[in-house]
């Protein structure tokens, strides 16, 4: 990773965690819910790690979906979908999409999939 990649990374961190003692804060000054801490919480946590095993059990017991049809949800290619549930490519979910596989095992498709 080169210096500038580190310190962005590092600068990221900073802010999440100042992001997180703010919230606290103000939570426990009564000018925050306990619902919207959680939110904030879950915003600023980072996503598990997903797996080939881990992507494609998402997709065909949770999603219970094609490659096709979860890549068009993700909002990714196809290819990236059969990257990431293969052993051999070293590809993994990371970012925004590692954030949407996550909330897909925490609440469902149905949490990231626009109305009718």
């Amino acid at each position: 990773m080169t210096k500038a990649a580190v310190a962005k990374v590092q600068e990221k961190e900073r802010v999440l965690k100042e992001l997180m003692e703010t919230a606290i804060g103000l939570s426990q000054n009564g000018m925050m819910s306990k619902k919207d801490l959680d939110l904030i919480t879950q915003l600023c946590e980072a996503p598990p790690a997903y797996p080939p095993e881990k992507v494609v059990a998402l997709r065909t017991n949770k999603a219970k979906m094609s490659q096709s049809v979860f890549a068009a949800v993700l909002n990714v290619s196809v290819s990236t979908v059969q990257k990431w549930e293969s052993e051999s490519s070293n590809k993994h979910p990371t970012g925004a999409a590692a954030k949407l596989l996550q909330l897909v095992e925490k609440k469902g498709i149905e949490a990231i999939m626009a109305p009718g």
